[in-house]
């Protein structure tokens, strides 16, 4: 039986500011992560999902509900790495300083740091490029640094808040893959958040799709298409079935949220 890492039990976030009316952005929010499960949420734009990443990465703290975070009190910040869609590496700091800085955090002794630097860069393609400053890389490469940089601090939990939204489309689609490989050689569990339906079907195990806000969880959708997953993939009769499925259920959400009549949703189903 797979393990459960991480629950979500009505989880609800409301945010007060002086001398305006509470702002609640997420109602009674349900949901898992299995260990080695690759989970994504996907909803309409400003819906509540980066707030979600934020409960559940510590940076914020409910105003309702339980997060429960395996057998670690949910407040142990070093189970969990985060990865933004802007790297925000430090720009002082070559690509391999960057890489070990969580690591020199945690102390890791020298030759323990060494290996591990060295793994990642080999991983993400970047020995060449290991004394190479943030200023000298493209997009790309500055997200492959990044994402380096979290993974060698060994984090149980994996989130992803659209680490490749800014990239340009091939950057993404390989950005994508090499995702999906580290995933599958190290069986972390990922909680990726997206706008974007065909990533969220090529990447997941399952996919939550969340309501317009205040947010809640509109439908699980566990995506059963077999991996590896390749090109082809997406020209699959399953893959089209299922992103239909999710594109409609976001589009319902968002109509609703925008207050548009548009004929062509008209007969929406």
């Amino acid at each position: 039986m797979t393990e459960k890492l991480l629950e979500l039990k009505q989880v609800s976030k409301t945010f007060e500011t002086p001398g305006r009316p509470p702002t609640t952005a997420l109602h009674d929010v349900n949901l898992s992560v299995n260990q080695g499960e690759f989970v994504t949420l996907i909803g309409p734009s400003g819906c509540g999902k980066s707030t979600i990443l934020r409960l559940i990465a510590g940076l914020d703290q409910p105003t309702g509900g339980e997060i429960i975070f395996g057998h670690t009190a949910a407040s142990d910040i070093n189970k969990r790495g985060i990865v933004f869609q802007e790297p925000s590496l430090f720009p002082w700091l070559n690509v391999e300083e960057n890489i070990g800085f969580g690591l020199q955090v945690l102390k890791t002794p020298s030759r323990s740091k060494g290996a591990i630097i060295s793994h990642y860069l080999e991983t993400m393609g970047l020995k060449d490029f290991r004394k190479a400053y943030p200023k000298e890389l493209s997009g790309g490469m500055k997200q492959r640094v990044a994402l380096a940089r979290t993974l060698a601090t060994n984090p149980e939990l994996l989130l992803l808040d659209e680490p490749f939204g800014s990239l340009d489309l091939q950057t993404k689609r390989f950005m994508q893959d090499l995702l999906l490989q580290i995933w599958e050689q190290e069986r972390r569990s990922i909680i990726f958040i997206t706008h974007d339906v065909n990533e969220a079907v090529f990447l997941s195990d399952t996919i939550y799709v969340l309501s317009a806000r205040p947010a809640t969880v509109r439908e699980k959708i566990p995506i059963q298409i077999e991996r590896p997953r390749t090109l082809e993939t997406e020209f699959s009769s399953a893959f089209i079935d299922v992103t239909k499925r999710v594109q409609t259920l976001i589009t319902k959400e968002s109509l609703g949220l925008i207050k548009l009549d548009l004929d062509i949703y008209k007969n929406l189903v």
